[in-house]
């Protein structure tokens, strides 16, 4: 490649890491094509993606960045997984891979700015979802509401039965 071209594939590649949430670094060896394809698609599917990358291209645009933890993964063959709206998305997907094909082996990663080691990333393709997360919030503050609606409700109820019975009670006695 000419100077320009790498320059503009370093530019390519920060911008990439600046934007992604989530990173996944592969060592991509013993994998077909239409294996990675099947890859590609399957993080396509979830809003992610996937390239081989050079080692020396993306140490430089990670050194510029100030993510210098990540020079320690970039031996051998490199391919990046790469999530912009949810950071467990591209671990969740490349480790369902891996249990799919066992082909793909995982360096390390990369979630909201924090490096994360194989084991990292392992634990952060068991978290759920950005939407679960937000679901299950949603419902622990939806618990208590219900509970006070419950007991206004149960109160309303118990009031509207305590004046029909003095209703039916006056109703009984004549000239109350």
């Amino acid at each position: 490649m000419a100077r320009p071209e790498k320059v503009e594939a370093v530019q390519r590649l920060k911008e990439q890491l600046r934007r992604a949430r989530g990173l996944v670094l592969t060592d991509f060896r013993g994998l077909s094509v239409p294996e990675m394809e099947a890859l590609r698609l399957q993080l396509r599917k979830e809003g992610a993606e996937y390239r081989v990358v050079k080692n020396t291209l993306l140490g430089i645009a990670a050194s510029e960045l100030g993510l210098e933890g990540l020079q320690q993964f970039l031996q051998g063959p490199t391919g990046i997984a790469v999530g912009y709206d949810d950071p467990t998305v591209p671990a969740r997907v490349v480790q369902e891979f891996i249990r799919q094909y066992r082909k793909l082996e995982v360096k390390g990663g990369l979630a909201e700015g924090r490096i994360l080691d194989p084991a990292g990333v392992r634990a952060l393709a068991e978290l759920p979802g950005r939407d679960q997360l937000l679901a299950k919030v949603l419902a622990g503050l939806q618990g208590p509401l219900y509970g006070v609606v419950g007991t206004l409700v149960g109160l309303h109820r118990k009031l509207v039965y305590a004046l029909d019975q003095i209703r039916k009670k006056r109703e009984e006695v004549p000239g109350a």
